[in-house]
C-alpha cells in the first residue's frame, strides 16, 4: 500500500464523503486510526471526481496520510433499490441530489476509485437482501464474480 501498513484486527472509521464526522485528521491520529473508509458512490456525486482529482486524490483532499479503503458503490446498488435498475452491464441510478441519470459499472467503479487514489479498492458487487432465496443468492454471487473479472481487466 502506498500510505502505510495496517495491523489487524483494525477499527476502520467511516468517512462517507472522505472526512470522518466530528473528527479531523489529527483526531484520527490521536485515536491511532490506521485506515478510514470512503464511499465511492457518494464521493462520485459530491464533491465529485474533478474536485478530488485537483488534490491528487482523496488523501490530499482531506489531509490524511494513512491508508484509505473505498467501497465500490455496491451497497448503494442494494440500498437504493427503489431508484435504480440493475443489469449485467451495471446499475442505472437516479441521483438523489438532482434526479440525473447515473450509470455505474464495474469498470466505472474502478475508474472512480483510481481517481480517489484508494489504497484498497473494492470491486462492484450486488449485495443480496437477507430474505433472498438460495437461487437469488446464487445468481447474485455469479454476477458479482463476473463483475470481479471485469473490474480486474479494467485496471
Amino acid at each position: 500500500m502506498n500510505h502505510g501498513k495496517i495491523e489487524t484486527p483494525v477499527f476502520m472509521p467511516v468517512g462517507t464523503y472522505g472526512s470522518v464526522k466530528a473528527m479531523n485528521p489529527q483526531n484520527l491520529h490521536d485515536i491511532k486510526a490506521q485506515i478510514i473508509l470512503g464511499n465511492t458512490y457518494h464521493l462520485w456525486l459530491r464533491p465529485g471526481l474533478e474536485v478530488i482529482g485537483q488534490f491528487g486524490g482523496l488523501h490530499g483532499f482531506i489531509g490524511w496520510d494513512k491508508p484509505i479503503l473505498t467501497d465500490s458503490g455496491g451497497f448503494q446498488v442494494f440500498s437504493l433499490s427503489d431508484m435504480r435498475k440493475l443489469t449485467e452491464e451495471g446499475c442505472t441510478f437516479k441521483s438523489p441530489i438532482n434526479g440525473d441519470k447515473l450509470f455505474l459499472s464495474p469498470e466505472i467503479s474502478m475508474k472512480i476509485q483510481t481517481v480517489l487514489n484508494s489504497d484498497i479498492a473494492m470491486q462492484l458487487d450486488e449485495c443480496t437482501p437477507g430474505e433472498a432465496t438460495r437461487e437469488q443468492a446464487r445468481k447474485s454471487l455469479q454476477m458479482s464474480l463476473r463483475w470481479a473479472e471485469r473490474s480486474k481487466k479494467s485496471l
